[in-house]
């Protein structure tokens, strides 16, 4: 039978095995990490002024010739119509001062293929999904009334971007491109308007005596839809 060190050597032993291919393959990491991934800062018009980041990763796999970029955007957009948007969601009153912002944030999934563009051959061409959440807020000063109206939509985004070296490290991006989001729920105060007009609590039209549908909400709420992308990056390769 083995004695206490001898138990205690092997335990030993064991751990540092452990510990070599945990810092083996955290080594591994980082070397995967800093090869083959880069990092970009953007900002830029999206409809409204937006900013955002995106990670990217290059030759996941030598069977898989496509680059993969995952994005985060925030843009500061026109919410809509303030007197439709109260008449559709909340009632007909007009006292009041109206005050509105809105703002998007949205998810991005890219497939990047290299490509020679415009003559420059560090160019890629992207297409993905995207996801949004978009949040409007219409306030009427003196009138008692402040709601929210949000929706969240699936889209589908493409385009093209070219990279400029300015550094080893650092490259300067230029991007334009076009997204789409599919119809969603539009959301405020008791009232929910849906695509398919099953509708929650939707007002009446003061002047046709007839509830209003989702069109005529969709109208009032300038929520993403066409999508129109022009941005500048700073792009860090690690």
């Amino acid at each position: 039978m083995l004695n206490v060190n001898s138990k205690l050597g092997i335990a030993v032993l064991v751990w540092l095995i452990v510990l070599s291919n945990v810092s083996s393959a955290s080594v591994n990491a980082q070397s995967y990490f800093k090869e083959k991934t880069d990092l970009q800062f953007m900002a830029g018009l999206n409809r409204g002024f937006g900013l955002g980041t995106n990670l990217l990763f290059h030759d996941l796999s030598s069977e898989f010739h496509l680059d993969i970029r995952l994005g985060l955007g925030y843009t500061w957009l026109n919410p809509g119509n303030s007197s439709d948007a109260r008449r559709v969601f909340i009632n007909n009153a007009t006292n009041g001062t109206p005050e509105k912002n809105g703002h998007n944030l949205d998810f991005r999934f890219d497939f990047m293929k290299p490509i020679t563009f415009m003559g420059n051959k560090n160019s890629y061409a992207f297409f993905g999904p995207r996801y949004s959440f978009f949040k409007g807020n219409f306030k009427y000063v003196g009138g008692n009334e402040d709601f929210d109206i949000t929706s969240a939509q699936f889209g589908l985004g493409g385009g093209f971007e070219s990279h400029y070296s300015i550094t080893k490290q650092l490259k300067l991006v230029f991007t334009g491109g076009l997204d789409y989001f599919l119809p969603g729920k539009l959301q405020g105060h008791d009232t929910a308007y849906y695509p398919d007009d099953d509708n929650v609590n939707a007002r009446t039209n003061n002047d046709t005596d007839v509830l209003f549908d989702y069109n005529d909400a969709d109208d009032a709420i300038d929520q993403p839809k066409w999508m129109p992308r022009l941005m500048v990056c700073i792009q860090w390769d690690f």
